[in-house]
């Protein structure tokens, strides 16, 4: 299906992280005491794409937060190490490049598990499946995709609500890319764009705003994963895994999912 396409000026996030002062790739060197391979000594370093509430954004308190964060803190726990992450932008993250270039271990970002990504990318078992969602302005007469005919629809670019919403939004729908959710909410609160096609939880995040409601929910059978080197990562894998099974056994999983979903 055809689509008008253009790719919103939005600035790439500097890539950086707040829980440390190195902003370059660690060495690769270091190893866990289980033997397991990271990029900085007594650290398991995340990469992520914030913000993307609730699963990763910036506190009140300055810190990284949200439920990918809370999981990501628990696991490096359990692993007996600090967690250290890294902003990037996502097109870095489903691609890989960000792991190539030992900026990170694992990727926590809200990542759907698909056939494409799986080509560059070892993945965690699921631990969250999402719904997509259309947010529009509360006064908007839109309840449906449908409805967006020759309206302008925001989405993230690289993300698995891009490809939906190219696929099955009218051929004279505008679809317009920006790098972040930060950046598709202050284009819909500016009248920049008619809607913003993404997941679920971040959409209902926004529609805690009065003056935006959600127009519908497409079940695309999304599950989320954490995201590793394809090659050689074996170990770290398994030991993701065993982490979230234990997590799931023993009630953490659930207690870190109802503060982000449920209270």
């Amino acid at each position: 299906m055809l689509h008008k396409t253009r790719t919103a000026l939005a600035a790439i996030l500097a890539v950086g992280a707040l829980t440390t002062t190195a902003c370059s790739g660690g060495s690769g060197s270091a190893e866990t005491e289980s033997g397991i391979p990271i990029v900085n000594d007594g650290a398991l370093t995340v990469c992520s794409n914030v913000p993307f509430e609730p699963f990763e954004y910036v506190g009140e308190d300055g810190e990284y937060t949200g439920f990918d964060m809370d999981l990501s803190r628990e696991i490096a726990a359990g692993m007996g190490l600090e967690l250290e992450v890294q902003n990037a932008s996502f097109d870095g993250l489903q691609s890989g490049t960000v792991l190539a270039a030992n900026q990170c271990d694992l990727i926590a970002a809200a990542m759907t598990i698909t056939p494409e990504r799986e080509a560059n990318l070892a993945f965690s078992d699921p631990y969250y499946d999402s719904l997509q969602s259309l947010l529009v302005p509360a006064d908007s007469p839109a309840k449906s995709l449908e409805d967006m005919s020759g309206k302008r629809i925001g989405i993230q670019q690289g993300t698995t609500g891009e490809t939906y919403a190219r696929d099955n939004a009218p051929s004279d729908t505008e679809v317009i890319a920006y790098q972040t959710d930060a950046d598709l909410f202050q284009a819909l609160q500016a009248g920049n764009i008619d809607g913003v096609f993404q997941d679920l939880p971040v959409n209902l995040k926004h529609a805690d705003d009065k003056n935006f409601s959600l127009a519908g929910t497409y079940s695309t059978g999304e599950s989320y994963g954490l995201a590793a080197k394809k090659d050689g990562s074996e170990k770290l894998i398994t030991e993701i895994n065993a982490q979230l099974a234990e997590m799931h056994s023993n009630g953490k999983y659930q207690e870190i999912y109802d503060k982000y979903f449920t209270e």
